[in-house]
Parts: structure tokens; C-alpha cells; sequence
């Protein structure tokens, strides 16, 4: 995933509303979100070649979603697949300090990574890059394959309009989902340098990314009422455009554990 736009604990009727893309290459498998068969509380969509997940919530109010860390020069081959790590935060009933605790060497094995980490009633962020849990305070955030809020154009721009969307007292979602359909190039100047090629930076730079055999492959919103009701939207797009897609929809409330 490359681009998560959040409100935590900013709106007066949502505690968090995410709007997010994940970007992929459009040959991986991918199956969309619907709830796990092993795992019924869990709603995620599920990577099939390694059996992980990009972004996911339980019913009893666990949230998890992963970007990858950008850099190319320090790149591992065999890494262990990194959509465990968000599977496995869902399925438990640790803290996400104690989660974070748990990763062996801090997540050196794995490569680059951005996880966040709600618990129901707080949300956190950790970075192998960094190896510092910090909890994410209230207000209108950025996360791409840099670190937390770090200014990328797409992360700035998201973040002006994702304030201008929550503005208005009843979330729109098509306002959301069109805010992850930007296309829009960033001035050179503008852009990163990550370590790929300034090509590259260029088609990577828009919220919505397509190429020829990589790109944006779902956009996602979620509200949390802070009346614990939950609504989701997952849109899966054809031909890598973003006027053409298959949606799955869910609503329900949330169960927090006794």
C-alpha cells in the first residue's frame, strides 16, 4: 500500500476515517476484503501468494494497515513477506507495544515497512527504518513509503484535502474515493529521491499510480463512528483505471472484549 490518509480523533462523529490505496503489481493474486474463513471477526482483504494482508479491522476494534519504506539500496531478496505483520496483529490480543516488542531484531529481517496499529481507543505507529512506537496524536495524517507525515507531495496534498472532506458534518464518501483517484504530477522539484530513477519517481508521485504492469490495485475508506459503528468500502479497479471497478461494502458495529 502507498498512501494511507487518516483522521485520529479529529472529527466529531468519526474517531478515525481512513482513506487508503495499496499499490501492487497487477499480476499478485489478491483476493478482496471480506471476513476471514479461519478467523470470522477479522474483515481484510487477503494477499494469496503469501497469506497476508495490507490493511485490515476486527470486530472487537483492532485496526492494522502496512506501507512499505522506499529504499531500494537496501533491499533483501528473501525477506519474510511483510502483510504477516498485519495479519498477525489482527488475529492477537496483544498490546501493540507488546506486538512490537515481539518482532525479532525490530523487523531488521524484513524490508522497509510503516505499521500502524489501533487498539480501539488508540492508534500507533512503528518503522523498522525508525524502531520508536510512537502513538499517533489526534489530527489529519499522511503515511507513504516514507515515514510517518514525512512531505511527499501526495502525502501533503492528501492531507489538505482530506481536512477540506472532514470539514463538511457528514463524511462523504465519494469525496474520499476521489481525493485516491488523483492523478496529478508533482513538479520535478517536488518529488523524492528514494534512490530509484527520476522516471520512476515521477509515475510513483500521483496518489493513484499506473504503469504499465504495476499500480494502484484497491482504494479503501473506513469510518469508526464513535458510536463503535463501523462502515467499509473496498474498491478493486480494472485495467488499472480508476473509473472502473468492483466494490464490496460492510457495516457493522464494533464489539470491544470484556
Amino acid at each position: 500500500m502507498c498512501l494511507i490518509l487518516f483522521a485520529c480523533d479529529y472529527h466529531p462523529k468519526y474517531k478515525l476515517v481512513v482513506a487508503a490505496n495499496r499499490d501492487e503489481f497487477y499480476s499478485r493474486p489478491t483476493q478482496p476484503a471480506a471476513f476471514w474463513q479461519d478467523n470470522p471477526y477479522l474483515l481484510a482483504g487477503k494477499d494469496l501468494k503469501e497469506g497476508g494482508t495490507w490493511m485490515g479491522i476486527t470486530t472487537t476494534g483492532r485496526f492494522a494497515a502496512l506501507t512499505n519504506y522506499r529504499d531500494p539500496s537496501r533491499h533483501k531478496k528473501d525477506a519474510p513477506s511483510r502483510g504477516h505483520l498485519v495479519h498477525k496483529y489482527l488475529i492477537d490480543t496483544m498490546t501493540p507495544s507488546a506486538y512490537v516488542e515481539q518482532i525479532p531484531d525490530g523487523g531488521e529481517a524484513y524490508n522497509g515497512f510503516n505499521l500502524l496499529m489501533g487498539d480501539g481507543e488508540s492508534l500507533y505507529y512503528y518503522s523498522n527504518r525508525q524502531q520508536q512506537l510512537q502513538e499517533v496524536p489526534a489530527g489529519i495524517h499522511a503515511l507513504s513509503n516514507a515515514l510517518l507525515n514525512d512531505p511527499w507531495p501526495k502525502a501533503i496534498k492528501g492531507k489538505q484535502e482530506l481536512q477540506a472532506a472532514l470539514h463538511e458534518g457528514q463524511v462523504n464518501v465519494e469525496w474520499l474515493f476521489a481525493i485516491l483517484a488523483d492523478q496529478e504530477q508533482p513538479d520535478d522539484e517536488d518529488l523524492p529521491h528514494t534512490g530509484v530513477s527520476l522516471e520512476m519517481e515521477r509515475m510513483l508521485a500521483p496518489a493513484f499510480v499506473t504503469m504499465p504492469n504495476y499500480g494502484t490495485k484497491t482504494s479503501t475508506v473506513i469510518l469508526i463512528e464513535r458510536c463503535q459503528q463501523v462502515r467499509f468500502w473496498e474498491r478493486t479497479f480494472i485495467k488499472a483505471s480508476p473509473d472502473v471497478w468492483n466494490e464490496v461494502h460492510y457495516e457493522f458495529k464494533l464489539h470491544p472484549p470484556a
